[in-house]
């Protein structure tokens, strides 16, 4: 029984079927717990390579208390919860992009201390995790805008809006934090330069937990998540995730509160 279970969460991990690096850990400490050797932490691992936050908590599984774990994930969101919650003024358009459990616990601890404002989001292609954020949000009673990736110029550009609804910050979650950038969702780098050059604040939403000094691959998607059958003598790239410079990152918010990317980086250091 707990094979099956272990093998099941493998495929879900896989399949993307359990999304974020947070769900991710949580899913793969659980599914160690069934099955604790190395053999496991190696298939695990293997899983989501552009996941430090999978790698941290799957080598303090043997040293550390699994209810202590799990506390981490909890106390790191709610002190989030409270910087962000700081960080948002009424009436702001805040732009994210794909699903972060960060951003979106986030939004919503705002949204119930009575924080007025609405958000524009990405579908995300290929596999629309977009939707999955602005489910949640909508759910949550917070006024929801999603335009197709080709769009996101369209939705931060202010000469662009014809509803006069200008983006005043952008949230963005990470799968890795790196001493100089972070790595999210393929399409973060074009928001990245977007709100920069557009004077609009990028702030990185996270859980210090996925910070590495280590290099960390970017992971490829199956070619099929694209375009299924497709014809022959098509080449076709499925990047994951994508690198994004320390300079356009106005600020990170950690459980640590809201820091300059550089300080967060000496205090992870």
């Amino acid at each position: 029984m707990d094979k099956k279970r272990f093998d099941n969460i493998v495929e879900d991990i896989k399949k993307i079927k359990i999304q974020g690096a947070r769900n991710v850990a949580r899913a793969a400490l659980f599914a160690y717990t069934l099955i604790p050797t190395k053999a496991s932490v190696q298939k695990l691992k293997s899983l989501r390579p552009t996941e430090p936050m999978l790698e941290k908590v799957l080598d303090l599984a043997d040293k550390t208390p699994y209810k202590d774990i799990l506390e981490h994930f909890d106390s790191a969101q709610n002190k989030i919860n409270i910087s962000v919650f700081k960080l948002i003024n009424n009436k702001d358009t805040i732009f994210t992009h794909c699903h972060s459990t960060n951003v979106s616990n986030a939004l919503i601890y705002a949204k119930k201390k009575g924080k007025r404002f609405q958000v524009f989001n990405t579908e995300t292609r290929p596999l629309f995790q977009g939707r999955k954020t602005a489910e949640e949000l909508r759910k949550a009673g917070i006024k929801v805008t999603m335009f197709v990736d080709s769009a996101i110029a369209l939705a931060i550009e202010k000469e662009n809006s014809k509803d006069k609804i200008f983006v005043n910050k952008v949230f963005i979650g990470a799968d890795a934090l790196l001493p100089n950038g972070i790595i999210n969702k393929i399409g973060s780098g074009l928001i990245a330069e977007l709100a920069h050059s557009h004077k609009i604040p990028l702030y990185i939403i996270a859980d210090s937990w996925k910070f590495s000094k280590k290099k960390v691959p970017i992971e490829q998607r199956n070619l099929n998540e694209v375009w299924n059958r497709a014809p022959k003598n098509i080449k076709i790239q499925n990047p994951a995730f994508e690198f994004v410079k320390k300079k356009y990152i106005s600020g990170i918010v950690t459980e640590f509160g809201l820091m300059d990317y550089d300080k967060f980086v000496k205090k992870m250091k």
